[in-house]
């Protein structure tokens, strides 16, 4: 089972100055709609051939729109041996808060 945390709980970490890496693995598409600041974009499809982008000593928060997406790109780096946590609520209700 992948380790989850909620997107409110994330906002707080960063509120309180944690540095965190927070990637979402959305489409551009879905980007240009909303997009959390400070985060990085690498798309779901791509995350295998970026890899050399992560470090196995650093922790990952991975989001997308509802948490789906996010989830199987978490459970991926965890089997590579990638500390990553799934944003289960993802971007829903971004633009409302």
């Amino acid at each position: 089972m992948v380790k989850e945390i909620k997107r409110n709980e994330v906002e707080q970490k960063i509120a309180n100055g944690e540095d965190l890496t927070v990637i979402d693995v959305r489409e551009a598409d879905e980007l240009a709609e909303k997009k959390m600041p400070g985060v990085k974009h690498i798309p779901i499809g791509e995350i295998p051939n970026r890899l050399s982008e992560f470090k196995k000593e650093e922790p990952y928060y991975i989001i997308c729109e509802r948490g789906n997406r996010s989830g199987e790109v978490t459970e991926y780096l965890e089997e590579r041996g990638y500390d990553a946590t799934n944003i289960t609520d993802g971007m829903v209700g971004w633009e409302d808060e």
